[in-house]
């Protein structure tokens, strides 16, 4: 945690792509002038920095505190070493409702036959078409913070059973939003029976050394006609495993909002999945006064509680 004297009179470093409204509110919770980075001048003396990026001639002792405009903190954290004892904080904000709306929507879509009415329009053809209820039918959520738990619970509400699948188990009742959770180090018969029976599988996962690749040809081999929805982060899937899947039927379609490489080529191959509808990594997108809102928390917990905040990262884990 920055000591409060250092705090107190720390630099406060804004990104050049922050909007002047959102800069303006900064400096009116930190009572200070914000100064752009990257515009010249100097690095000296403690730093408190926002943006989406640290440069490297910020990665430097003098950093006390980061607070990233963004959930995902595996690129700040990929970049290189993270200064020692620098406090580095995200943004949620309304992420997760904003996530949740963007499953639930491909699910109702999906139940509808609203990509075969789509195709069937471009055809000029009318047809009826079979569709299905969403209630009584199983999600599995892989990842139950604060996203997971609100794409679970928006679609526990359309009365969807909800397992969540975490790094453990955890004793007592479910977290909000979940019927069950269940540990992927720990439970992989019951994790690969709920994959047998799951009508959807979402990727709320973060990116670290353990979840790269982590949704690869043995979890692929256990989904019996689920549709899979990605909204973590692209690198958590092996395309070559999920392609397999697809082709094979394992998988009956897949939703991918987040890929390893972005934006894609026009001829990357993931362009030509089976049954694929590609994003642009816009299900949860920050709006300004989400950062605001998150950074005003972190700023009360630090500066008047001097207590950890609840958006803090655990750098070492990555999340």
């Amino acid at each position: 945690m920055p000591a409060p004297e250092l705090l107190a009179r720390a630099r406060l470093l804004v990104a050049p792509g922050l909007s002047p409204s959102l800069v303006r509110e900064l400096e009116r919770i930190t009572g200070r002038s914000a100064e752009r980075s990257g515009e010249g001048g100097t690095t000296d003396g403690p730093l408190l920095c926002v943006g989406a990026a640290l440069p490297e001639a910020l990665r430097t002792d003098r950093l006390l505190w980061f607070h990233s405009v963004n959930a995902g903190t595996d690129a700040l954290l990929g970049a290189g070493p993270w200064p020692a004892g620098a406090l580095l904080t995200r943004t949620v904000g309304r992420m997760g409702e904003r996530i949740a709306q963007y499953v639930v929507g491909w699910v109702l879509a999906e139940c509808q036959a609203v990509p075969e009415y789509a195709a069937q329009h471009a055809r000029a053809e009318w047809r009826r078409l079979p569709t299905e209820l969403v209630a009584g039918q199983t999600a599995l959520v892989y990842g139950t913070g604060r996203i997971g738990g609100a794409v679970a619970g928006l679609l526990r509400r359309c009365g969807v059973r909800t397992v969540g699948v975490g790094r453990t188990g955890r004793a007592g009742a479910p977290p909000p939003g979940f019927d069950r959770v269940i540990g992927a180090a720990e439970d992989a018969e019951q994790e690969a029976a709920e994959l047998a029976g799951a009508r959807w599988v979402v990727g709320a996962l973060p990116l670290t050394g353990a979840t790269e690749g982590f949704f690869g040809a043995g979890r692929f081999a256990a989904v019996r006609g689920a549709t899979f929805v990605n909204v973590g982060r692209g690198a958590t899937v092996d395309p070559v495993a999920l392609e397999g899947a697809l082709r094979g039927g394992r998988v009956r379609r897949a939703v991918l909002d987040v890929l390893a490489e972005e934006p894609a080529a026009p001829d990357d191959p993931v362009w030509r999945l089976p049954r694929t509808v590609i994003t642009s990594h816009s299900a949860g997108i920050t709006a300004d006064e989400d950062v605001a809102q998150d950074f005003a928390a972190c700023w009360e917990a630090v500066a008047v509680g001097r207590r950890r905040p609840e958006l803090a990262v655990d750098t070492g884990r990555g999340y």
